[in-house]
């Protein structure tokens, strides 16, 4: 009689263990799980120690909360010009809502993944090949708010989607490459023709420089010979007068001035004449050295006065 009710209560005890066991549940930080009654879900798990009615309750889903990777595998798409190219990329998402993540959407991961395919090949064939390649930000922001918009029915924040790499064709990238050939050739022949360019001006502004300065230099000199001969017309003026008033007076050496000064000239014109070879003329000598005294003279009493 005590053996039997010794093996009840170890029963009943193991049982109360069991119970215990089975209506504590852990939940770690960054999941949360559902819970089902009766196969119905009924309220969501938070990270910490919970409580469940042991055989009443259980489990339904446990759902990663935090911040995850999904790879979008390499697929073919087909551009506005018909150009076939290779596209891959990557998808960020993070469940806000458990039981939508979990009642909402069968196999969430496979429903995201073509979500983002899908929608990846409509925007690279509302592109050329060319926006394409050059506006990958814009791809990327297409796509995310459309699969976005999309993932909120599933409790699902899709944070970035980005676009990792853009095959186009072998014989695309040759023609793309003999293009960018091409661009570079044209820009150097540009940077070199902008270059002599650039150097004929600098050439021909300072050939301008030169020539204004040339003119004037030009323009200086005739200005300082002006003046001297202005000077020379003056002294000559103030001789003339000066003899003038001698002649006036009736002084010899006045009029022997006015002989001696057109006869050197004479002999000075005769003498640098391009046809002048050798010229005999009697002269007088003792005639131009009087003219010459009588011209000392007229200095001499000029200079009295």
């Amino acid at each position: 009689m005590f053996l039997g009710l010794d093996m009840f209560v170890s029963a009943l005890v193991v049982l109360a263990v069991v119970i215990v066991i089975l209506s504590v549940k852990t939940v770690p930080q960054g999941h949360e799980y559902t819970l089902e009654r009766f196969g119905r879900y009924t309220h969501t798990l938070r990270p910490g120690l919970r409580f469940i009615i042991p055989f009443i309750d259980q489990i339904g889903n446990k759902v990663n909360m935090m911040e995850q990777v999904l790879d979008v595998g390499r697929q073919e798409a087909i551009t506005k010009d018909n150009a076939v190219v290779q596209v891959d990329g990557v998808v960020f998402y993070q469940a806000l809502d458990a039981a939508m993540a979990s009642y909402e959407v069968n196999n969430l991961h496979y429903a995201l993944l073509n979500l983002t395919m899908t929608n990846i090949r409509t925007v690279t064939g509302s592109m050329d090949l060319d926006q394409l390649l050059s506006n990958r930000d814009e791809i990327n922001h297409r796509i995310l708010v459309v699969v976005n918009d999309a993932a909120k029915d599933w409790g699902i924040k899709v944070t970035r989607i980005e676009v990792k790499d853009i095959s186009p064709p072998t014989d695309i990238l040759q023609a793309m490459h003999k293009q960018m050939t091409a661009e570079r050739e044209k820009r150097a022949t540009i940077l070199e023709a902008e270059g002599v360019r650039e150097s004929e001006i600098r050439r021909a502004e300072g050939e301008k420089q030169a020539m204004i300065l040339e003119a004037e230099g030009r323009l200086a000199a005739a200005q300082k010979d002006a003046e001297a001969r202005e000077r020379l017309a003056q002294a000559e003026a103030r001789a003339t007068l000066m003899v003038s008033e001698a002649i006036a007076k009736g002084d010899i050496n006045a009029v022997n001035y006015f002989i001696a000064d057109k006869y050197i000239k004479a002999l000075d014109a005769i003498g640098n004449g391009q046809n002048s070879k050798l010229v005999f003329m009697p002269l007088e000598a003792s005639g131009v050295i009087g003219a010459i005294g009588g011209i000392n003279d007229l200095i001499k009493k000029a200079s009295s006065k």
